[in-house]
């Protein structure tokens, strides 16, 4: 990307209850495993870690450096992202690849790290992703439809729960500070009034 672009992304996120399994068939997830070097007020700087349709399972309790460690010889893609804060699904994003060695290191030596499995599947005109996280973030599954323009007229699939879309509760850099298993049962209180 070159330095004089300005990207944004522009996506809605819901709430997945369980993965839909009838949808997925037997596809291997991507393994995604983010460092955030910077996660606050809506801001994030992080390395993103992937293995393409990996060979081995990511465990639900990995957590911490575990994961890279785990996937140090599968990953094959590796980010630097910059993102600003998000406004009713449109958001700030610039990325650049890395080498992946570099960014290797940088995320075992500093960081706070996230991690989850990654699913995609097109439902209608949409590709959709489907994030079930690991670590203190399990068992939040998280389905998000991203377009290159504003995400209306959107089909839900039936498996969505509930748009989260503006909730920073569920962006990924307020996850990595406060995971989902700090505040999923008052969550789920939330859900449950009427």
């Amino acid at each position: 990307m070159r330095s004089d672009e300005v990207d944004f992304e522009y996506e809605r996120r819901f709430l997945v209850r369980r993965l839909p399994a009838d949808l997925l068939g037997d596809q291997r997830p991507n393994v995604i495993v983010q460092t955030y070097f910077l996660a606050a007020g809506g801001y994030g700087l992080r390395i993103r870690l992937q293995a393409t349709e990996a060979r081995r399972h990511l465990p639900q309790d990995a957590s911490g450096k575990e994961p890279i460690e785990l996937f140090a010889q599968d990953f094959d893609l590796c980010m630097l992202t910059v993102k600003g804060p998000g406004n009713s699904g449109i958001r700030y994003e610039a990325e650049r690849e890395l080498d992946l060695n570099v960014g290797i290191e940088m995320s075992l030596l500093g960081g706070i790290t996230l991690s989850k499995r990654r699913y995609g599947v097109w439902l209608d005109e949409d590709g959709w992703v489907i994030d079930q996280f690991s670590g203190e973030n399990a068992p939040l599954i998280i389905a998000e439809c991203e377009r290159t323009s504003p995400v209306t007229n959107l089909i839900v699939p039936g498996f969505c729960l509930a748009e989260v879309t503006n909730d920073a509760r569920f962006s990924n850099d307020s996850l990595v500070n406060h995971p989902y298993s700090e505040w999923a049962e008052q969550y789920q209180r939330e859900l449950a009034q009427p």
